[in-house]
């Protein structure tokens, strides 16, 4: 009992870094892309929740146990083992890919808000100015609070999802059945396979996580802890992800309503098929999503940056201590919400653009992170076991190849479109 009870408080002492970093995962893009899934297939997609979840947990893992194996982030580590020009290279493209991610979490609050009959033009400047001072006028451990509770409050799709009356036996059953060869013949159902697997598993994750980990200061003698926190992010994150598509299924496909083309457009369909009180909270859902993200974007970005080049980084630093990654962390931020208030820019244009070079970076990350995580002289015994191994290489293997298909969709889907 008294062993239990250790591990129960040693959970809570390192809860963090796994969780809000899953949680993030389920951001303004992610939230559209499983709300098209629901609307267009109904249940037939939530089979993808379960190797979607397990791929998260292996890659996560991986990345947690560097951290606290090293003591360093991932961009630190692939400097030392790979040389600053590589380095550098992968630096340029996640700044620009992140940069991307940025306009289109700012986009997803001025949608939410809209929906309450506010402006972007003043929504958008006001999110922007509370993510910077969350950031730079805290420390670590405040704004891993605030992170965490943002975290919780995922939970409205969850209660969403039970507000839509779904036909729990046909989602369930669903959840657990691979389907037949045929549907593989529909071009559009692969695409959107390959769309909702590939939201998962993104370069800007594995990189905050591993220096969440790092700043936090968890050892090794709490790893089983920490490992914990990643499992349950992981599972807790693709619940809320299951419920967004067994919401929209129940809703909007049921009433053949089929295209969405913002996150916002899922909110204001569902109010008089589910309710207002549904409505009401998948828009509090995504206006919480898209301000989570837009936070955690920008500081795994100048956490990755700094550590690659060598500069100081850290939230629990002053700005005069590090002032790299705070005016990083502010370009971003204020450039991100710059762009979303530009009359007709073409945002669907750059969240696609984002994603290619997204699957661009994304087999370079995966490859060092294997690489790494078996180095003996970096990680001692704490290397991946044979069985991980098999796991790891295949579910790397598997993304990458996934990635390179949603890429070739979406570069198809441009030059149609051009």
């Amino acid at each position: 009992m008294k062993r239990w009870r250790t591990s129960f408080f040693l959970f809570f002492a390192v809860l963090g870094p796994g969780f809000i970093t899953a949680a993030v995962d389920n951001d303004a893009g992610g939230i559209l892309t499983y709300s098209q899934a629901g609307a267009q297939y109904g249940y037939h997609l939530v089979w993808t929740m379960l190797p979607i979840t397990l791929a998260l947990i292996v890659v996560q893992e991986m990345c947690a146990r560097m951290g606290v194996v090293t003591g360093k982030g991932l961009s630190d580590l692939i400097r030392e083992e790979f040389g600053l020009r590589m380095t550098f290279f992968i630096m340029l493209l996640l700044v620009v890919v992140n940069f991307g991610n940025v306009i289109a979490e700012f986009s997803g609050v001025a949608g939410a808000i809209e929906l309450f009959h506010i402006s972007k033009y003043i929504s958008v400047p006001i999110s922007a100015l509370a993510v910077w001072l969350l950031v730079v006028k805290g420390d670590y451990k405040s704004v891993e609070k605030i992170f965490l509770a943002a975290s919780g409050f995922y939970v409205c799709y969850i209660i969403a999802g039970f507000l839509a009356q779904p036909v729990w036996h046909e989602a369930l059953v669903e959840t657990v059945t691979v389907p037949g060869r045929a549907v593989w013949s529909d071009r559009n159902y692969v695409y959107m396979t390959v769309g909702v697997i590939g939201t998962t598993i993104t370069p800007w994750m594995q990189f905050y996580l591993q220096s969440s980990v790092v700043e936090k200061g968890i050892n090794i003698k709490q790893y089983a802890a920490s490992r914990m926190d990643v499992i349950v992010g992981s599972i807790f994150s693709d619940v809320v992800a299951w419920f967004i598509i067994v919401a929209c299924a129940a809703t909007l496909y049921t009433h053949g309503m089929r295209n969405i083309n913002v996150p916002a457009d899922a909110a204001q369909a569902m109010k008089p098929l589910a309710g207002n009180f549904a409505g009401l909270l998948f828009s509090a859902g995504l206006f919480n999503a898209s301000f989570f993200a837009a936070s955690v974007l920008p500081i795994s970005t100048a956490y990755s940056v700094c550590e690659g080049l060598g500069f100081e980084s850290g939230v629990d630093k002053s700005f005069r201590q590090a002032p790299f990654f705070y005016w990083l962390y502010t370009l971003l931020i204020v450039a991100g919400a710059a762009v979303v208030l530009i009359p007709n820019f073409p945002l669907v244009t750059m969240t696609i653009l984002s994603q290619v070079l997204n699957g661009v970076l994304l087999p370079f990350v995966l490859y060092f992170m294997l690489k790494l995580i078996n180095n003996k002289e970096l990680m001692g015994e704490h290397t991946n076991s044979t069985w991980f191994n098999i796991v790891a290489w295949a579910t790397a293997v598997i993304v990458i190849g996934l990635t390179v298909v949603m890429l070739w969709q979406q570069l198809h889907q441009v030059f149609a479109k051009g």
